[in-house]
């Protein structure tokens, strides 16, 4: 239930804080004066889309932020926990901020949370029925989605959806095996040269690396002679080598630590040093002994280079490149090779899939035969409340293409007058009927679903309604509102005149701008709004006496 509704640089509100009651809250107003806005902020809360235009003209940002009332259920509790979020004395603040870039921030508890996840907060908080929903009615996928829902499909539903896309993604995979099977077929000799002759190389990853090495040092054997010899020579042969010099020192340190013990160290340092230096002179001497020129490994060498480079342009820059592709010839191959095996097997897949959907699907017909006729019967019973008691209501239910909701048309249909076969809504129902029809609807698809008492928005649901059909929806939203609050913007005074709380929104002047105000309504003042609605803007005795009685009846 939603306690408290704060906005902020919204549209024309500057600041609005509206405490809000349980039982039926009526917004009502001049036309324009932005009764809707309330609703529009509303929705913002259960996660509709953001736009920079709501942000109020010279404002930089525009905040809406609502208290609700709720009970420790555990379906919202599995939704809070993974957020960090947890219900504070029974309540939940719920804020979205719209930055002028058009970006928008939500907040649950104070903490930042995904819009998506106020979607999924909605059906506990609360349900807003306005004009675009009447436009749905006339959608068969809306009334198909309204059954699913008053039939509690849901499971069923995401069993077909499920079992529909394994057997599509199967099918398309068997059309594609079949229609490239032929062309596949002619590349299979060319895929299967290319696996030859790339198997045929025995390639070794960064074989060509090593290789180039070795031709170069096979290139320039008698430099690299010279070099080493020259080096080794220089660290050890010598009478005036690196090691001949270190040990010469290493016996001068020895005489100086012998007298002075702090030079210690240094003794370490070129005992380190001398064994550094054998290791290079030995390591030289290996490598000189194996150095000779080599022209037939050279010529080897070169045409082995030669092989991997006529390879590497035709498979790709290196050896792992030539490997890759190798890698995609044999799965294509493979491919050929078992396509029939695979068709074959996506075939029985299909036939298994089908026959999984067909059951579901015929199961899914059931559930929904069975609860239209109940439907039927409930609103049926809830348009005789709203002064259409003669319309007989209907939910055809016709064979349809498969889909992931299963294989049915679900079309409702109705017949406004004794005796006229039932149409569609669009062909026979007037505007009157169909916001009457819509509220029916949304009374008996409000059912307990989650066990709590949420917030329930009409706005504009008297929209071509009048006289004692007004009255009707009046009463029948003041029924409703006995188990959950609902909130309600009207323009009739039939309908104000059932408000257990009454609110007034006008345009006011302030500062030379124009702002939309609330104010809740006493008594008194609520006679008088409902008298205004009755006559007009001048409030006559008669009209102020009319509204005081039908303040009454509404009670009676």
């Amino acid at each position: 239930m939603l306690l408290e509704l704060v906005v902020e640089n919204y549209a024309v509100v500057e600041r609005l804080r509206v405490h809000f009651h349980a039982g039926l809250n009526l917004l009502t107003g001049e036309t324009g004066s932005g009764k809707s806005i309330v609703v529009d902020a509303l929705g913002l809360l259960l996660g509709s889309r953001a736009s920079a235009e709501m942000i109020r003209t010279g404002a930089s940002r525009a905040r809406v932020a609502g208290i609700f009332e709720v009970r420790d259920h555990g379906a919202l509790r599995r939704l809070l926990e993974p957020a960090g979020l947890e219900l504070e004395e029974g309540e939940l603040l719920v804020e979205r901020e719209i930055l002028g870039s058009g970006k928008s921030r939500a907040f649950v508890g104070s903490r930042p949370v995904s819009v998506s996840l106020l979607k999924d907060l909605a059906p506990f908080l609360g349900d807003i029925h306005g004009q675009h929903d009447q436009q749905l009615l006339f959608s068969t996928e809306a009334q198909r989605d309204m059954l699913d829902s008053f039939a509690s499909n849901r499971e069923l539903l995401d069993r077909a959806a499920a079992l529909y896309q394994e057997w599509r993604a199967s099918a398309v995979e068997l059309e594609e095996l079949e229609r490239n099977e032929q062309e596949k077929l002619r590349l299979l000799d060319l895929w299967s040269f290319q696996r030859k002759e790339i198997e045929g190389a025995e390639l070794e990853p960064d074989e060509d690396t090593a290789l180039e090495n070795e031709r170069r040092v096979l290139q320039n054997v008698q430099k690299l002679q010279e070099s080493a010899g020259t080096a080794y020579d220089a660290v050890f042969e010598s009478p005036e080598s690196a090691l001949g010099l270190a040990r010469i020192a290493a016996k001068r340190v020895d005489e100086l630590c012998r007298i002075d013990s702090s030079l210690e160290s240094l003794r370490e340092h070129l005992k380190s040093a001398e064994l550094s230096l054998q290791e290079v002179a030995y390591t030289l001497r290996d490598y000189l002994a194996g150095l000779e020129a080599n022209p037939g490994r050279l010529e080897e060498v070169e045409t082995r280079l030669e092989a991997i480079g006529k390879l590497k342009r035709k498979y790709g820059q290196s050896i792992a490149e030539i490997l890759t592709f190798l890698e995609e010839v044999r799965a294509q191959i493979a491919t050929v090779e078992h396509a029939g095996e695979r068709m074959e097997a996506l075939r029985k897949q299909q036939k298994r899939l089908a026959e999984e959907f067909e059951k579901v699907a015929r199961a899914l017909t059931e559930a929904r035969k069975s609860a239209a006729r109940r439907l039927e019967k409930r609103v049926e019973a809830e348009l005789a409340q709203l002064a259409m008691e003669r319309t007989v209501f209907r939910v055809d239910i016709a064979e349809a293409p498969w889909s992931p909701a299963g294989a049915d048309r679900i079309e409702f249909l109705v017949s406004p007058n004794l005796g006229e076969e039932p149409r569609p809504l669009e062909k026979v129902a007037s505007g009157g009927e169909i916001s009457r029809l819509a509220l029916a609807l949304k009374t008996c698809l409000a059912g307990p679903k989650t066990s709590m008492v949420r917030t329930l928005v009409f706005d504009e649901v008297d929209t071509g309604v009048g006289g004692s059909a007004a009255e009707g929806v009046g009463r029948r939203l003041k029924k409703l509102a006995a188990a959950s609050q609902v909130l309600c913007v009207t323009h009739l005074p039939q309908i104000a005149s059932f408000a257990d709380h009454h609110y007034r929104v006008e345009k006011q002047e302030s500062g030379g701008r124009t702002v939309a105000v609330i104010e809740e309504l006493d008594a008194a003042a609520r006679t008088r709004e409902v008298g205004r609605m009755l006559s007009g803007q001048k409030l006559t005795p008669e009209a102020l006496k009319n509204a005081e009685q039908l303040i009454k009846m509404s009670v009676a």
